[in-house]
């Protein structure tokens, strides 16, 4: 058994006297009296694989004992200063639980001990008028041994602050304030463990990639999918967990990186990007199922919630329900699956080698403003091609089909806009904007689409288990007049996206 929370926290240099160089707080914000506990004794063994991949992403493993949380401790890094920690019950050896979530770092590779690190910790509770507590400070004497026989040794002094649950993060830059006139500051590392393995001599130097033109095309492609490499590995225990929105982000940022590779293929040599686009193309599918089938779910749920209360005939919030289970289990089901085969493990490491060796085109070493806006405008050209031949094709499914692709060919625009922006800056910006109207506009389209099929599969089964279709129908032709209202509105749309000096400077 798991359990989670978010911590927001940071920490300082120790101060000088220890205890008694700390400012008084009381007054700080809402803090209105301070109280003392401890001191507590903690020791705290890490985890990471031999060439520690886990602390080379930001991410904490250890099995602390000591204290009020003791246990198993997985820290993954958020946003600014916090962090998720996962808390499993102690145990000799790592969780599964632990070891799955922690899977997209590790890539299966052995989970050891590597280095030790016991404190004493002496701690003050920030309260509020009630008594509520609003963040612990603690002051940590730190002694921290290398695992391995032979290893270092460190020891230094630390001081941490970290908010309560549901207290605003502001606090942190009001303590911080005060912490400051007492020439109290921040701390070079970021953890415990990051100095640990620093001072004990366990960290090894770092792998160098391949050197990059400061500037150049190449320099900017690298940096999105660099980061977009990073966000795909850090959805990964989010939608293990469950947690909410978690497949739509790691299903949106394949297809960013998909539509990366795909138009700045002058930029990075496609034999080495295509087999990596199939695999991305993969990944999303099976995360697509789960995604889609929540989407879906969702938009019939809040259709019937707002038809009045006679026009719903029959059980028809039971029937959607059973419907929801019976196709929810299998499309978790299906991602969970997905993301424990060792093809998406090797799609990982493939993308990992793709940003340190990056199989790098002539045109990656040249000036951004021709080789991106040229790549853009392409994919423009595709979207106009597109559009094109959809609004020539009379209302029924063939329209639908090409208006659905009219939308893979406007997030393809999008996201090759999004590449370019922080070299072009304004103008592709306003492209990337307006196509994003459109892939908005036919998504609501393609949704409605969907839903009627939906919608008349749970009629028919309502039929056949002696329920009233009635409601089912009433939904499906909103949802037909929904679609119709769509189509009417794009042409208006398209010719915003289709002004010849929306592209002007581009093409310059």
């Amino acid at each position: 058994m798991t359990q989670s929370k978010r911590e927001t926290e940071r920490k300082y240099e120790p101060p000088f006297g220890g205890v008694a160089g700390l400012p008084d707080l009381t007054g700080a914000g809402p803090v209105a009296s301070v109280t003392t506990a401890g001191p507590e004794e903690l020791d705290a063994v890490y985890h990471d694989t031999e060439d520690l991949r886990l602390a080379r992403s930001s991410v904490t493993l250890r099995r602390r004992t000591g204290g009020p949380d003791a246990g198993w401790h997985l820290k993954l890094p958020l946003a600014g200063d916090t962090r998720e920690e996962v808390w499993a019950a102690l145990s000799d050896d790592v969780p599964e639980s632990l070891r799955e979530l922690a899977l997209s770092r590790t890539r299966g590779a052995e989970l050891r001990p590597v280095v030790r690190i016991r404190s004493t910790r002496t701690v003050r509770r920030l309260r509020d008028a009630d008594g509520r507590v609003l963040a612990e400070l603690s002051l940590d004497e730190v002694r921290a041994d290398a695992a391995a026989s032979g290893g270092g040794r460190a020891e230094w002094g630390e001081l941490e602050v970290e908010l309560a649950d549901g207290v605003d993060a502001g606090l942190l830059d009001v303590v911080e304030k005060r912490l400051r006139k007492k020439g109290i500051v921040r701390a070079d590392s970021p953890s415990k463990l990051a100095r640990a393995l620093r001072e004990t001599g366990v960290e090894a130097e770092r792998e160098r990639g391949s050197a990059v033109v400061a500037g150049s095309a190449g320099a900017y492609v690298l940096a999105y999918v660099g980061d977009h490499v990073g966000k795909l590995v850090a959805w990964d225990p989010a939608v293990r967990r469950d947690l909410p929105d978690a497949v739509h982000q790691m299903r949106v940022t394949c297809r960013r990186l998909r539509g990366c590779l795909r138009s700045y293929r002058s930029v990075l040599d496609r034999r080495v990007t295509d087999p990596l686009r199939a695999e991305l193309r993969w990944l999303a599918g099976e995360l697509g199922a789960a995604r889609d089938q929540e989407v879906l779910g969702e938009r019939i749920g809040a259709a019937v919630a707002e038809l009045p209360d006679t026009l719903v005939l029959g059980p028809v919030a039971a029937r959607l329900r059973v419907w929801e289970v019976s196709q929810g289990g299998e499309v978790r089901s299906r991602t969970r699956e997905a993301l424990a085969t060792p093809r998406y493990l090797r799609l990982l490491d493939a993308l990992d080698c793709l940003v340190r060796q990056p199989p790098l085109r002539g045109k990656a070493a040249g000036k951004p403003a021709r080789t991106m806006a040229r790549a853009v405008l392409k994919e423009y050209g595709r979207l106009a091609g597109h559009m094109e031949k959809a609004l020539a094709l009379p209302v029924g499914r063939p329209r639908e089909t090409g208006l659905h692709e009219a939308r893979k060919a406007a997030k393809k625009l999008r996201y090759a806009a999004e590449v370019a922006r922080p070299a072009l800056g304004k103008p592709v910006a306003r492209l990337g904007k307006r196509a994003k109207a459109v892939q908005r506009l036919l998504g609501e389209h393609q949704d409605a689409v969907v839903a009627q099929d939906t919608l008349r599969q749970l009629a028919v089964a309502a039929h056949r288990a002696g329920e009233p279709a009635f409601t089912w129908g009433v939904l499906h032709g909103l949802e037909r007049a929904g679609a119709k209202a769509r189509r009417q509105e794009l042409p208006e749309v398209w010719r915003k996206v289709s002004d010849p000096a929306l592209r002007a400077p581009l093409e310059h």
